[in-house]
């Protein structure tokens, strides 16, 4: 079941101060607060590609080998010897991994529909094996501060206080990206927080005396997860 999210109309100057501030607001109006969820978001730029380069030394692949451009540049990683593949001959869709080097950066942009992320790679976790989905605050602080232009994810359960429900209610932040029609899109230098509440609370009159009481500048309700 969705939840509805609603922006705080707030403007951080950088990762460590949203980080900040959705901790303050789940400190300040939650009960109890789940540890942190991240996910990293997909390397779409060559700025971005740059930057992982000079931090990390393996990325996760993705993709359909059907669709427009990803089987030819799949070939190019090939000829590289720089991709290992889940299955010994993956089929239309495949996973595996990539060695990066500084010789693959002619290759961006990748074709739109071939996937290249961080999120199972030092030092959000071993770089061949899938990560915790959760972490510790110290760990998140850890990742941010060697993000750099790089696109995180983060959500936290929440119990907000007066709330008789708190299913799907949380913390959202986004690092280098925005919330739009349920997923992340990459936005470089934009740092967001959201509020979720449930679909069961969010249109309830308890749902909106939570958002009139809270004091929190919030903008208008969209989809989410």
């Amino acid at each position: 079941m969705s939840s509805t999210l609603y922006r705080v109309r707030e403007s951080f100057p950088d990762a460590p101060s949203a980080l900040t501030r959705a901790r303050a607001i789940s400190r300040d109006l939650a009960d109890w607060t789940s540890c942190p969820t991240p996910r990293m978001e997909p390397v779409t730029t060559a700025e971005q590609y740059a930057y992982a380069l000079s931090a990390f030394d393996t990325a996760r692949i993705y993709g359909n080998q059907g669709e427009p451009g990803v089987g030819p540049c799949l070939d190019e990683l090939r000829r590289r010897t720089v991709v290992t593949f889940d299955n010994e001959e993956p089929n239309s869709w495949f996973a595996g991994y990539v060695k990066l080097r500084p010789d693959l950066t002619d290759l961006w942009p990748l074709p739109e529909r071939l996937t290249l992320t961080l999120d199972s790679t030092s030092p959000f976790g071993d770089p061949y094996s899938e990560p915790d989905p959760d972490c510790t605050e110290d760990e998140l602080d850890q990742m941010v501060s060697v993000l750099g232009p790089l696109a995180l994810n983060v959500s936290w359960d929440c119990g907000w206080r007066g709330l008789p429900e708190f299913k799907n209610c949380g913390v959202q932040l986004c690092i280098n990206s925005v919330w739009t029609r349920q997923i992340a899109e990459p936005s470089p230098g934009e740092f967001g927080v959201w509020i979720s509440l449930g679909a069961r609370v969010a249109w309830t009159p308890e749902g909106q005396t939570w958002r009139r009481d809270s004091g929190l500048p919030l903008g208008e309700p969209q989809q989410g997860w």
